[in-house]
This record gives C-alpha cells, sequence and structure tokens, in this order.
C-alpha cells in the first residue's frame, strides 16, 4: 500500500490530493481501509477507515472540489456542503467552531469541503494545479514572489529540469 506523504497544504487541498501519479499510475489513497483510516488521523478528522459511508463521503467531496477546481462548476460542492454548517462557540474565554452535520459519516468530507471554500475566499490567486502536465495535484502557492510552479520541487520540478537538460544535450 502506498500512502502519500502528508503535506503542508490544507485539509481541503489535501483531501483533493489524495489522488496522485507515481511513475505514470494513477494512485488513490482511499482504494484501502488503511488509507482512509491514516488520512483521517493525519487530519485528527473522526471517522473510521472501515467505514465506508465515511470513504464514499470523502470520495464525494474530492470529486466535487476537483470539479471546482477545474471549473466545471461549483453545484457538486455546494451540495457537499449543504450537509454541515459551523457554530462559533465559547469554550471560557477562548472562541472554537463547533461542526454540525446532518450525518455523523460526513465529518470528515464537510470538514475538508468548508476548507477549501475558505482557502479560495483568502487566496484564490494562490491556488494552483501542478505545471507538470501529467501531475494531477494542487497546493496552495506560499512563495514569497507567488511563482511556485510545481507540487514538489523533488519530485515535478526536478523531472522538469532533466528533461530541459535532456533537451539541450540533444540539440548539440
Amino acid at each position: 500500500m502506498k500512502i502519500r506523504p502528508l503535506r503542508d497544504e490544507p485539509v481541503g487541498l489535501d483531501l483533493v490530493d489524495t489522488v496522485w501519479v507515481d511513475q505514470g499510475e494513477l494512485l488513490d489513497q482511499f482504494d484501502t481501509a488503511e488509507g482512509v483510516a491514516a488520512w483521517l488521523a493525519d487530519h485528527d478528522l473522526p471517522g473510521s477507515g472501515s467505514d465506508e459511508r465515511v470513504r464514499d463521503h470523502l470520495v464525494e467531496a474530492r470529486a466535487a472540489m476537483r470539479d471546482a477546481l477545474e471549473g466545471r462548476g461549483t453545484d457538486r460542492l455546494n451540495a457537499v456542503l449543504s450537509h454541515g454548517s459551523r457554530r462559533p462557540q465559547l469554550r471560557g474565554a477562548e472562541p472554537y467552531e463547533l461542526v454540525v452535520v446532518d450525518d455523523a459519516e460526513r465529518h470528515a468530507a464537510w470538514v475538508a469541503a468548508a476548507d477549501l471554500v475558505r482557502v479560495l475566499g483568502e487566496r484564490a490567486e494562490r491556488v494552483r494545479h501542478c505545471a507538470n502536465p501529467e501531475c494531477v495535484l494542487w497546493f496552495v502557492d506560499i512563495s514569497k514572489n507567488g511563482s511556485r510552479r510545481w507540487c514538489s520541487m523533488d519530485v515535478c520540478g526536478n523531472r522538469a529540469k532533466v528533461g530541459r537538460f535532456n533537451q539541450r544535450q540533444k540539440a548539440r
């Protein structure tokens, strides 16, 4: 089982990136109960990897979020979001938000979808698709000048540099 390592991405984009390409093969972290459980644990979200409904809601939210990011519309994302809300609360003097969902199995999917909306509301221009045409990953560009192009410089960025180097060598 391959589980993509947790990156410093918001939970919404990290859900979107539970599908990735490795050596030309499309992999899905949610193909196994262990993959679902690991993702939930990485984000301290409730649910069980063995609960098919939790997995189904995560997959549904992921597809809806990809639709929104890739310009296919927001109807599916709004449908996911319609199953929950946040209620501001105080615990002593400390503010927090209570997530309320109409079905407990939707909690993790709703949190991820709501987080994507938050990120898009704060910095939509910095949410980007990796510049590698074979890559399916998304990221938030937190670089100072906003010029990040790759999901990972170690993987996609390096492949692009090696490809350009090889082209220059062939041209000689």
